[in-house]
This record gives C-alpha cells, sequence and structure tokens, in this order.
C-alpha cells in the first residue's frame, strides 16, 4: 500500500482530471464521487511503482475511464421505469393486516417463537437453540401464542 503523503500528492495532482472525467462520461456529480473514491482506492491499493509522472497520470486516466465505463454497464443492464409511469399506476391495496397486528400485540415471549416458526420457517427446535429455551417450552409457547391469537382473530377450536 502507498504511504499517506503520496496519496496527497496524488490527490493534489490528479484529483481534477479524475473528476472532469468521470463528469464528462457518467453527467452526474454523485456518481463521479463514488467513482472518484473507487479511483483513490485503487491507487492506494496499487503497489507497483510508476516509470514516470506520465505513465501514473496514464494509469489514472485508464483506471477511471474503466471504472466509469463499468458504472455505465452496470446501470444499462438493470431494467428501470420512469418516476410518470410509477406516479400513474394505482397505489396497492393494502392487505388485511389483522394478522400480523394480533402477532405483534403478544407478548413477547410468544411473539419471538410464533415469528420464528411461521415466518422465518424454524422448527421448535431450532427455536429453542436460537432462544436458548427447552423444546417442550417452545411447543408450549406456541400452543398458549396460537389459543392467543385465536381469541384475538376468533378463529376455530382445534379439534
Amino acid at each position: 500500500m502507498r504511504s499517506e503523503e503520496e496519496v496527497v500528492r496524488a490527490m493534489d495532482t490528479y484529483a481534477d482530471l479524475v473528476r472532469r472525467l468521470c463528469l464528462v462520461r457518467l453527467k452526474s456529480r454523485e456518481d463521479t464521487e463514488d467513482i472518484f473514491q473507487t479511483v483513490f482506492l485503487k491507487y492506494l491499493q496499487h503497489t507497483k511503482p510508476f516509470a514516470n509522472a506520465e505513465h501514473e497520470k496514464a494509469w489514472f486516466i485508464q483506471v477511471t475511464l474503466n471504472a466509469c465505463r463499468d458504472l455505465l454497464r452496470f446501470w444499462a443492464r438493470r431494467p428501470t421505469v420512469p418516476l410518470e409511469a410509477l406516479a400513474a399506476q394505482a397505489a396497492p391495496e393494502p392487505e388485511d393486516r389483522s394478522v400480523l397486528e394480533a402477532v405483534l400485540s403478544l407478548p413477547e415471549k410468544y411473539r419471538d417463537a410464533v415469528y420464528l416458526h411461521y415466518y422465518e420457517g424454524y422448527s421448535a427446535p431450532e427455536i429453542g437453540d436460537l432462544l436458548g429455551k427447552n423444546t417442550n417450552t417452545v411447543y408450549t409457547l406456541l400452543t398458549r401464542a396460537r389459543a392467543l391469537l385465536r381469541e384475538k382473530l376468533g378463529g376455530e377450536e382445534d379439534g
């Protein structure tokens, strides 16, 4: 890695060059700042010595252009939708949140077990390991939580 003095010298010498190249290629100040950081991080990690100042300048130009090209390719591969098209779409109908609200209203010891079991798909022994509880305790917590939820939501009794 390069010393702090080398990096500071390089930034003083090539910062404007890197920024101008980025602005011309990317037309975005935010992207320019991202690439600027990337280029100087690569310089910091670059260990090979440069033959002369022209070689160093050429390295900065090449690395900057490559980083800009990579960023443009990244965005070209991502499908985008104009904001106007999104605004024209109707807002989605709110989903029935009564079950989620009922689960969230459970006491914490039940809520954790229910969430881990039904939303994350963990088994009772796995939940026991995660929460530091006996497996039978987890089964009891789930049974009691289901009873509380049935009471809150007005569900049918198990047969």
